[in-house]
Formats: C-alpha cells, structure tokens, sequence
C-alpha cells in the first residue's frame, strides 16, 4: 500500500485517465505504464533542470485535460507542493498566464504537440520535457506528512490524501477544479479505478461517451 503519493502509481498496462476533447476529436489514453513514463520525465526535468526539491511550490494553471494529471504526479513524485499561489514555478497553458519566477507553458495541442515557437520568457513543456531521461531515482523522496496540495485554501498531506474514499470504478466527468482533479486522481489511484476526462460536451455527449468508454457519469457540479 502506498504511503505517499509518489509510489501511489502502478505501471500496469490498465488505462488510468483518458481524455476526450470533443472540439477537436482528440482521445488521449494513458495506461499505467505509459503515465508513469511521462511522470518520471516530468519529474527528471524538475529536479535536473529546475532545481526543484522537497516543498518546492508549484502552480498547475492547466485546464483538465491529460496534462494536468501528468503534472501532478510529477510533483508529487518529487515532492513538491501544488498550489494556486505563492508559487515558485508556474505552469500556464496557451494563454501564457504565469507570472512566477520559473514559468513553463503548455500549447494543449493534439497528442501534446509544441507552440510553432517556443514562448519569450516561458519553457514549452513539449520541447523539454520528451528529451528528460525514462528513469527517475528518488534523491530526497517526499515523506507521508509532507504537503502535497495547497489549493483554495484548503492544504492535504501525501497521508490525508490517501485516506480519502477511494474508487474501483471507471468515472468520467466534464473539467474539474484542480483540488477535485486532484482528489479523483488519487481516489482511482488507490482504489484501482481510472478517469475519464470530457473537454467541450453537454450531458447528452457525456451519457453517449460514457457507453462508448463503459464508463459511469459523475454527476456531481463542477
């Protein structure tokens, strides 16, 4: 069982989230072992290129989309702190909202396709997180009292998160709020479920893909 969020992931070939832009027809899928390819690139470029340790605060200002997910993971397995202020690295998406010393930015084009030029003063995270290294070695892993969100005011440990209900199920839902993301990706996590995730849909798409994904709505607000 694990006792902290950065050994929560199981590399098995089981889809974990998947993710659906009806706009633009995209369908993302991520098995186990393939989220666990990109946390460890993720977590690589933190700690050997941006100097990132143990509570080190980072701000996701990403949409729910499969990136989102990816990036808290990648935090998490280094440690660091997600938050929506106070922030020493900013993740923006294309709209290039960061205002943190160390700023990163994502295009969210299909398949995490790349800004035709990389953004002034941002890194693309398309650019340098692929050339990051498969394997990452824990130096200074997190521990289970360690914050590992400071969202909305609202702060959890790697513990308290993980002591959340938990759930078996395949759920899709249309976007979340970062803490919700957060909360339902550990919940699949620990509980061997996995997430859906639908960009652009009314409900009547969201019950249609649904049944294509064999998957059950969440019908919470949002």
């Amino acid at each position: 069982m694990a006792t902290t969020l950065a050994t929560a992931l199981s590399p098995s070939p089981t889809p974990v989230v998947t993710y659906y832009d009806v706009a633009t027809g995209e369908r993302v899928e991520l098995s186990g072992v393939t989220l666990a390819n990109w946390v460890s690139k993720v977590a690589n470029l933190l700690v050997d290129e941006l100097d990132v340790e143990r509570g080190t605060r980072i701000r996701i200002g990403l949409p729910s989309h499969w990136l989102r997910f990816v990036w808290l993971l990648g935090a998490w397995r280094v440690g660091a702190i997600v938050t929506d202020r106070d922030a020493h690295i900013g993740l923006s998406g294309p709209e290039l909202q960061a205002d943190e010393p160390v700023r990163l930015a994502a295009a969210l084009r299909p398949l995490g396709g790349r800004f035709p030029t990389e953004p002034e003063g941002f890194l693309d995270i398309a650019v340098h997180v692929p050339g990051s290294p498969d394997v990452f070695i824990d130096v200074d892993p997190p521990e289970s009292g360690d914050l590992a969100i400071d969202l909305d005011g609202v702060t959890a440990t790697h513990a308290e998160l993980l002591a959340l209900p938990v759930s078996g199920e395949r759920l899709l839902s249309g976007p979340r709020s970062l803490a919700d993301d957060a909360r339902a990706l550990v919940a699949a996590l620990v509980g061997g479920g996995s997430l859906v995730v639908v960009s652009g849909a009314d409900g009547t798409e969201l019950d249609r893909i649904a049944q294509q994904e064999r998957a059950q709505v969440e019908r919470r607000g949002r």
